[in-house]
């Protein structure tokens, strides 16, 4: 099936706790169990829902930013991976309007510029009449997002939802096309940055993959999947672009890129890993934890995760440690980001509990006083791995650490920010020699400079 016409569905919520994440993963599950095939897409740079929608599906989840990417890329990005799915789903951020500024970056700039019907998840606890006046006035705030049915979430009893479902489609005029009552069984795990990540939760909590199986039974009970599916179907048609990102060349062609892939680091966009690959480069996975030196490759890409609570693993490790930082030594490229910049500090500081890390980056990451969300945007300040002097970066950052150095200490930094926090006095991006190690996250699609300046890197190095 051509991809502009896979059917195709958004489900939005009215805020970040509607429960619209957990509902998601209960349908995706329930569409894969009839034998579709699914590809899932998550709206904003998030990388913890992904997580799931991958498992669960079996394809690649994609991120769509109307913020980081234009209009154009947006399709693209969309076109290439509903390629050969029999149905998308694709989950929203936050609340259906909630945006960077006005509609940019929100749910609904990604619903209009998809032309995708919004199922709407309320949270219903407590509510049933004001459930309507709430739907009716996300309805009106914008006609141009195509509203196409409601999920009442957090639902009390039967007589509640009997109301609440009467009342949105005598006022709102809207159908309800599920109703999923209080269950403690859809709660998942958490912790400071959100949902625990599926690779970390089906290693380390016993139980885990089961409450997903349980998940999938309330929402194949409580949803009207054909309904849904009916819905999906009446997408109006999107015409392909035209392949822009997505071009295949050799800029990578005989390059063995290691990727840091495990329960403590598994933060990454599959287009980047991707966009590696169609350059002709492979990736090769390896563990911080559990491998005990480098595979043989031509550069390093340590990304996101959570390895402040693998810290003990990750020092007793010592044999990886000493293996990356002789790779730094002999020119390796190594690019880092956010857990990665974590890892290569000199100690991790987290709870009253210090251990060594590989001693690359001066200072010592601890836990910071707030939670960093943000887009980030700003210039590289000199040439890196990242690209020349003066090219203009957009991204994302998503971390609870902080990095502590003596102020005494001369470090080089590559990035100077105009909006986001990095390691300090809006400066990110420490770089010695080969390695640029950031709070910054970079997608592919948003920065064009990576991988592609990245791989040049290696290939010089090689």
């Amino acid at each position: 099936m051509n991809s502009g016409h896979v059917p195709r569905v958004l489900l939005a919520g009215d805020r970040s706790s509607s429960g619209k994440t957990t509902i998601v993963a209960g349908l995706l599950s329930a569409l894969r169990s009839r034998g579709l095939r699914v590809q899932p897409f998550k709206v904003a740079m998030d990388y913890i829902d992904p997580s799931y929608h991958s498992w669960i599906t079996g394809r690649p989840c994609r991120n769509l930013d109307g913020y980081l990417m234009p209009e154009r890329t947006v399709n693209e990005v969309y076109s290439h991976a509903a390629d050969d799915a029999d149905v998308s789903v694709i989950e929203g951020v936050r609340g259906l309007y909630e945006g960077y500024e006005g509609d940019l970056g929100s749910t609904a700039q990604i619903a209009k510029i998809l032309k995708a019907p919004v199922i709407f998840v309320v949270d219903a606890r407590s509510i049933t009449r004001s459930a309507a006046a709430l739907v009716k006035g996300y309805m009106d705030f914008d006609p141009l997002v195509n509203i196409k049915g409601v999920i009442l979430n957090k639902v009390g009893s039967e007589r509640h939802a009997r109301k609440a479902r009467e009342e949105i489609e005598r006022y709102a005029g809207v159908e309800v096309v599920g109703i999923i009552p209080r269950d403690e069984s859809m709660h998942l795990a958490m912790r400071h940055l959100g949902l625990v990540p599926m690779l970390e939760g089906e290693a380390r909590h016993d139980g885990f993959v089961q409450r997903l199986d349980r998940i999938r039974e309330i929402v194949e009970e409580g949803l009207d999947i054909d309904r849904i599916l009916d819905i999906a179907a009446q997408a109006e048609p999107l015409e392909a672009p035209e392949p822009d990102l997505y071009r295949r060349n050799e800029q990578g062609l005989g390059l063995k890129i290691g990727v840091a892939l495990d329960e403590a680091f598994n933060f990454y966009y599959r287009d980047n890993l991707e966009l590696m690959e169609f350059a002709g480069a492979q990736v090769v996975p390896f563990s911080p934890v559990h491998d005990k030196e480098l595979p043989q490759v031509d550069g390093l890409y340590i990304g996101g995760g959570y390895p402040e609570l693998y810290a003990a693993e990750l020092s007793r490790n010592s044999s990886m440690l000493a293996s990356i930082k002789r790779a730094h030594e002999r020119g390796l490229p190594i690019y880092a980001e956010c857990g990665g910049l974590m890892y290569l500090a000199r100690e991790i500081d987290w709870d009253g509990e210090r251990h060594d890390m590989v001693g690359l980056v001066p200072g010592s990451v601890r836990k910071g006083q707030i939670r960093v969300v943000s887009y980030v945007s700003g210039t590289l300040s000199r040439d890196c791995l990242l690209g020349p002097a003066g090219s203009r970066l957009l991204g994302h950052e998503f971390h609870h650490s902080e990095l502590v150095m003596d102020e005494r200490e001369l470090v080089e930094y590559a990035i100077t920010l105009d909006r986001g926090t990095g390691i300090r006095s809006s400066l990110d991006g420490v770089v010695e020699n080969n390695m640029l190690a950031s709070y910054s996250h970079l997608h592919a699609a948003s920065y064009r400079g990576f991988p592609s300046n990245f791989l040049l890197t290696c290939t010089r190095a090689k």
